[in-house]
């Protein structure tokens, strides 16, 4: 049905979130202008393409199956977890918005 995607790195996965938050969602050019923001590395069907994958995994978590899978495993001790958190920074914010401004200079 297609190629497989390929890998979102965590600054793209960012400029990604980010540009979904600025660009409006009735934007005709909207997808273009995502693609811009994410660095011009991604084409814009990647991007319809993340974002719809990004949709199944809302409404997957938030229709609770996620929650209710790992509650089951977890009771049968079959899975350890190990969570490791990214923090959000004022450093890596400034290197976003200054990537942003880049991008938006160039295009």
């Amino acid at each position: 049905m297609g190629e497989f995607p390929k890998e979102w790195s965590w600054e793209e996965n960012k400029l990604f979130e980010v540009a979904l938050a600025m660009v409006d969602e009735q934007d005709p050019d909207r997808w273009e202008a995502v693609a811009a923001i994410v660095g011009g590395k991604k084409s814009v069907e990647e991007v319809q393409r993340h974002y719809v994958i990004l949709l199944e995994d809302l409404h997957f978590i938030e229709s609770g199956c996620l929650d209710h899978e790992l509650e089951d495993a977890q009771s049968y001790g079959q899975v350890e977890c190990i969570s490791q958190s990214v923090y959000w920074t004022d450093e890596d914010q400034k290197y976003l918005i200054c990537r942003l401004l880049i991008q938006l200079d160039i295009n």
